[in-house]
């Protein structure tokens, strides 16, 4: 599976720099500064969700990206930070478009760093128009055919599809429920029934759960034991 994932991402980006390992313990003891890190969750010893906490307080910015045959372990997975979760056996089409949200995700922080405010969009509603930076989002609500969008700065209302809103704001966001829209960057903490942001604010969750640049990066993967036959 190690030398599958790795000619996966190598047909994607040859120049990708990745190492392997293959434990968790492994990997922490490296201390790896790494973009994007494929975890497995099944592992002896130290179990991926545990490998995660650990490995995302030396390292926050690093994508993670879960892959292993249990789903039931999708809340788990987000509440450990993940970017994306991807259920063996592996689907071409759906690793080529997880992998190219990812380093779609690494351009976008790259062109932050860079001085940029980020993606945005413009919002029209009682003759003023609004910018709204994509990063300031906490939460988006849909009420009476109106979209309530809440950031940090405060709300902005206007008529519209949150569904529109939905596919403009990228991987960061995740649709919990027909009627919400959430940042996983201002996500406080969550179950399988409601996640509180950081504005307080608790919101229904757990109905669309499941659907949940070519530069030089470097992939850490973490994977695997013998007896493993997921």
């Amino acid at each position: 599976m190690l030398e599958l994932l790795e000619e996966k991402i190598k047909n994607k980006l040859p120049s990708a720099v990745i190492e392997q390992f293959s434990s968790g313990r492994e990997l922490l003891e490296g201390n790896t500064q790494t973009d994007i890190l494929f975890l497995d969750i099944q592992m002896p010893e130290m179990d991926g969700m545990e490998t995660a906490r650990f490995f995302r307080s030396q390292q926050k910015d690093t994508l993670i990206i879960f892959i292993t045959a249990a789903p039931e372990y999708i809340f788990q997975a987000f509440d450990a930070g993940a970017f994306h979760y991807l259920v063996k056996p592996l689907s071409d089409d759906k690793f080529d478009e997880v992998f190219g949200n990812a380093l779609l995700e690494i351009g976008r922080r790259n062109k932050g760093r860079d001085g940029d405010d980020g993606d945005y969009m413009m919002i029209q509603a009682g003759g003023v128009h609004t910018k709204i930076l994509f990063k300031d989002i906490i939460y988006v609500e849909v009420f009476n055919r109106k979209v309530i969008i809440h950031t940090i700065n405060g709300d902005t209302e206007y008529y519209g599809k949150l569904s529109d809103l939905e596919k403009k704001v990228g991987e960061d966001f995740f649709r919990p429920h027909r009627s919400y829209l959430i940042h996983f960057k201002y996500v406080l903490r969550y179950d399988a029934v409601s996640a509180v942001m950081e504005n307080g604010t608790a919101l229904i969750a757990k109905q669309n759960y499941p659907k949940f640049m070519e530069s030089h990066l470097i992939f850490s993967i973490i994977f695997f034991h013998e007896t493993d036959k997921d």
